[in-house]
């Protein structure tokens, strides 16, 4: 039986991801600073930790014997609206935790690592501009500090493999959304914040958006990332590989499949705030070589999401 650590256990993606590798017959031990908000976790051991320190790092991976991979989820995240508010805690937060864990995997001669990065890494795109390979985030100009500390990550995690021969995978996140995952407060993602926003209104009601919601982002369902990444981990991939759905939709759009899903008309008011660039469009090409295609467009990633953020509307009302 393979031994798996995943550490941001007990957040959206990892949470999904350990159930997973449950079913792929992993031993998986999670590490967090907290358990996750919704559902009890499927970690056979959960350790509450906080990974910003070095001895807690390696208290995660300690284990009579070793794990055979980590899978590196934990960072200090969330939707535009964070990013751009709490640059500096997140660049501190994340950057500790970086460090400390691929150090500690190091000493600890795992011998596979995986570490979650971001599509943030990439410039500002124009709208239909062409796909943009991983090879093309040289010369880096991410548009925001989130995207600026995760690229120093992959190289951090990519020397570390180099000089203490062991495997690195790096997977370049495109918006992971899905049942489970953070629906308000702030640090939401927009599919969530718009399910959210919906939910709330009466049929013919009006949300606010940010911008003129021309943004253009390709959503990806939270299922199709989970197995992205359980097959990047997998294969003989050197260096980042992006993973997202290949398709493309504005925040109109985006506004427009939530409200049909829910059956409602729903009117639009564009208010300042934080947009984040324009555009983003990502080639692919290199996780279709694992196999990995995605098997939920944008719609259909949506009519599973909606309902359950629906449900947690409900219940904020009666509590």
């Amino acid at each position: 039986m393979k031994k798996a650590m995943v550490t941001g256990a007990g957040g959206f993606i990892a949470h999904h991801l350990i159930k997973r590798l449950h079913q792929e017959g992993y031993w998986v031990r999670g590490a967090d600073i907290k358990k996750p908000e919704f559902g009890k976790t499927a970690a056979d051991e959960f350790s509450v930790l906080d990974l910003r320190g070095f001895e807690n790092c390696k208290k995660a991976l300690a284990l009579d014997g070793t794990f055979d991979e980590v899978y590196h989820l934990a960072a200090d995240m969330g939707g535009m609206g964070f990013i751009h508010s709490m640059a500096c805690d997140i660049m501190r937060n994340s950057a500790l935790m970086n460090i400390h864990m691929i150090n500690a995997v190091a000493q600890a001669k795992i011998k596979r690592y995986f570490f979650s990065s971001s599509v943030c890494i990439y410039r500002d795109m124009k709208i239909g501009e062409p796909e943009m390979s991983e090879e093309q985030a040289y010369p880096a100009l991410p548009d925001n500090e989130y995207g600026w500390e995760k690229l120093y990550a992959e190289r951090i995690a990519l020397a570390y493999g180099k000089q203490h021969e062991f495997k690195v995978r790096i997977a370049r996140f495109q918006n992971c959304y899905g049942p489970e995952g953070t629906w308000h407060g702030g640090r939401e993602k927009a599919p969530a914040a718009i399910c959210r926003k919906v939910a709330e209104v009466q049929d013919g009601g009006t949300i606010e958006v940010w911008g003129d919601g021309s943004a253009v982002r390709s959503y990806t369902y939270v299922d199709d990332m989970v197995d992205g990444i359980y097959r990047l981990m997998q294969s003989d991939l050197e260096g980042p590989a992006n993973i997202g759905n290949p398709e493309y939709v504005s925040v109109n759009q985006l506004v427009e499949i939530v409200a049909r899903v829910a059956g409602k008309k729903i009117n639009i008011k564009h208010i300042k705030g934080p947009v984040g660039v324009q555009s983003r469009n990502f080639s692919n090409e290199k996780i279709y070589k694992t196999g990995w295609r995605a098997r939920f467009n944008t719609e259909a990633g949506i009519r599973k999401t909606y309902p359950w953020i629906e449900q947690q509307v409900k219940k904020s009302r009666h509590a």
